[in-house]
């Protein structure tokens, strides 16, 4: 059991209509389990017209503000002023209720990758919850804390914004023990003047440390004195990651193989060597300071860095397969799979891992395999975008890139400025291109798909993997 009628009754102060007990909480019909209490939250839909069709489900309870329409007042029913308050009152009382070691994760890109690390690598010393998917919103933040076991020994809290003033109000809602800034780049520039702002609001995760916490911060970025001097004013200690001959977990060495990323560098002056299952230097980047993070909620940082090679990227940020198009003349293209999100720092770390991959030559109509991008707009970024999109075209080393096709009006930019050779296809929205997305490929080609999630170019790399063949 994870809430009873009486416990969420103390922690929210609202009316139950009758006894009942949820082993979980959801807020969306379409993944709610059996014994679930059903938080009918307000946002395009209002949440109160699906709390009949949660009960018939199997919910446990709903938590609303007014008994719905449909559902008869003797349902069970959890009735209070505010659904959303509520829900931030049982993450809160979720909270002071555990003993587990709190990690809030928060940066400009690898939060969820990182997230995911310290997932793998703690659940192999303990009972580690973390959040779903990107769950780290005004929603999502209090979602993960009502949904964490009293018995957790870890949990990892993912810790995003769009605007000033988002993070520091969720950080102290998870009271976390360690608070980790992965990076910061430019990112959601429409609501900030300039990275410096950026780095502010970030650094304000470290408002929500608990007494004796520890911040765990890049030290190689133009912003980290933004960070340290936020260590400094909150009493936080500091755990450095990075190149910088100062930090505790520094990396000497990063090497990008096809299919691993290997990390050669120092722990608090000691040699360290490991590797993570999946090429790109930020993932290394995200591997180290996610072994720090877990040294400092006192886990073995030697094992963990161990169990850090079985961690695999979610879907969307970087994973890797291999499409089969003919079993029987064992043809294939590979698919890099980064569609979930876009900003310039990520878009340079993607193209870098296609850079580094080798295609597969003598097996296509072609006969030399290529590596191609498909790239789409990168979304709020404000008065600057044009020109960020176009510097993409002086990225180091893009001269390995054989065909670079543009998806969106941000990106015509770039297409503008890419050299002819490379210059293909522009199309104003990816439901244009994905339908022929069979002629953009040939066997051995290795193929990377990169965009904002706001582009939709997840539907190129869904009409890239209809061209495998079944059984």
């Amino acid at each position: 059991m994870l809430w009873s009628s009486d416990d969420a009754m103390q922690a929210t102060g609202g009316r139950s209509t009758r006894p009942w007990a949820a082993n979980g909480v959801s807020i969306d019909t379409r993944t709610l389990q059996p014994g679930d209490l059903f938080v009918a939250l307000k946002d395009v839909r209002d949440g109160h017209d699906f709390v009949a069709q949660a009960l018939a489900n199997g919910a446990a309870a709903a938590l609303v503000s007014r008994v719905p329409d449909g559902v008869a007042p003797d349902a069970p029913l959890l009735i209070v002023p505010d659904v959303l308050t509520a829900l931030a009152d049982l993450g809160r009382a979720a909270r002071a209720r555990t003993k587990a070691r709190v990690i809030g994760v928060t940066g400009s890109v690898g939060k969820t990758s990182t997230k995911e690390m310290l997932r793998a690598v703690l659940g192999r010393q303990g009972r580690v919850h973390a959040a779903e998917a990107s769950y780290n919103n005004h929603w999502g933040v209090p979602l993960t804390l009502a949904r964490m076991p009293v018995d957790a020994d870890f949990a990892v809290i993912e810790i995003g914004m769009n605007h000033p003033g988002e993070i520091a109000p969720l950080a102290r809602m998870a009271r976390l023990d360690v608070a980790m800034i992965t990076t910061v780049a430019a990112a959601h520039l429409e609501a900030f003047e300039s990275i410096a702002g950026i780095a502010h609001e970030k650094a304000a995760i470290m408002d929500g440390l608990a007494r004796g916490g520890v911040a765990v911060l890049p030290l190689d970025i133009e912003t980290t004195p933004i960070l340290l001097a936020k260590a400094v004013a909150v009493g936080a200690a500091v755990t450095g990651f990075g190149r910088s001959d100062t930090a505790d977990f520094h990396i000497d060495k990063i090497t990008i193989q096809d299919q691993a990323t290997c990390i050669q560098g120092t722990r608090h002056g000691l040699p360290l060597l490991f590797k993570v299952a999946t090429p790109g230097a930020h993932f290394a980047v995200n591997a180290i300071a996610a072994l720090a993070a877990a040294e400092a909620v006192g886990c073995d940082a030697m094992i963990a860095a161990h169990d850090i090679a079985l961690w695999q990227p979610p879907a969307g940020r970087g994973t890797r397969e291999r499409i089969v198009t003919d079993r029987v003349e064992e043809t294939f293209f590979d698919l890099i799979d980064d569609a979930f999100n876009a900003n310039p720092a990520s878009m340079a770390a993607s193209l870098d891992v296609l850079i580094a991959a080798q295609p597969v030559d003598g097996v296509g109509r072609i006969g030399g395999g290529r590596r191609i991008a498909v790239l789409a707009d990168m979304l709020e970024l404000g008065p600057t975008e044009d020109a960020l999109h176009a510097a993409i075209a002086v990225h180091p080393g893009l001269d390995a890139i054989g065909i670079i096709h543009c998806v969106g009006p941000r990106m015509r930019a770039l297409h503008a400025a890419l050299p002819r050779r490379q210059r293909g296809e522009w199309v104003a929205t990816a439901q244009e291109i994905a339908p022929r997305a069979k002629a953009l490929i040939d066997a051995g080609d290795i193929v990377l798909v990169k965009g904002s999630k706001g582009s939709k170019v997840s539907l190129v790399v869904d009409a890239l993997r209809k061209l495998a063949q079944t059984t």
